[in-house]
């Protein structure tokens, strides 16, 4: 498919079939997300990737039991870096210097920025700007599903803390902050399935300023 095309056939799924995903497509939208922009590349942030049905089940109530929960192939949850600390700069810098075979020295003055969040903003401003990072790869996985002609249901109703406590994330130094259903449209029992899609004309949603 075309990117317009399939933007045009995706929407929010609203219920799934059930079948599986095949793992090269779930591969494929994981590792377009893995190449999302991320400010200064830094990707402050984890992606869960929950397959196993009962920890869907398990999760489901965190989500005010929506059926895309259970009725999908994979669930991929977005969490954010509860904070953003010097050893995880001091770990990115590491890798790039790695992969560009660059010295550690060259890179001071981009470390020295990157130090000026961890040392200039609160935790919780470290945790939104981490959050709204997460929602940048967010959208590159709805695109790249639609891209596969996997169909994805992006879910910010659910209970964070629940979700937090159910996968472990504190311990883990994160915070879930949205997530991605993954799988089929069920076309029987979905009342959208075949509604025409929706959206503001160009002409009203772009302001052109001469």
């Amino acid at each position: 498919m075309e990117l317009i095309k399939a933007l045009n056939w995706r929407y929010a799924v609203k219920r799934m079939n059930g079948i599986k995903v095949p793992e090269e497509k779930i591969h494929n939208i994981l590792e377009a997300t893995r190449l999302s922009a991320s400010s200064m590349g830094l990707q402050p942030y984890t992606i869960l990737l929950v397959e196993n049905e009962n920890l869907r089940n398990t999760l489901s109530p965190a989500a005010f039991n929506q059926p895309q929960i259970v009725e999908a192939s994979h669930l991929l949850v977005f969490a954010a870096w509860e904070d953003v600390t010097e050893k995880q700069v001091t770990d990115y810098i590491e890798n790039i210097a790695k992969v560009r075979s660059v010295s550690l020295e060259s890179l001071n003055g981009f470390k020295a920025s990157l130090m000026n969040i961890v040392h200039g903003r609160t935790k919780e401003q470290k945790y939104e700007w981490a959050a709204r990072q997460a929602y940048i790869a967010f959208g590159t996985a709805i695109t790249a599903a639609a891209l596969e002609e996997v169909d994805a249901t992006p879910m910010e109703g659910f209970k964070p803390e629940a979700v937090d406590e159910i996968l472990g994330l504190k311990e883990k130094g994160l915070r879930s902050v949205t997530m991605l259903a993954l799988g089929y449209r069920d076309n029987e029992k979905d009342f959208l399935a075949n509604a025409k899609k929706v959206r503001r004309v160009k002409e009203e949603l772009v302001l052109k300023i001469a």
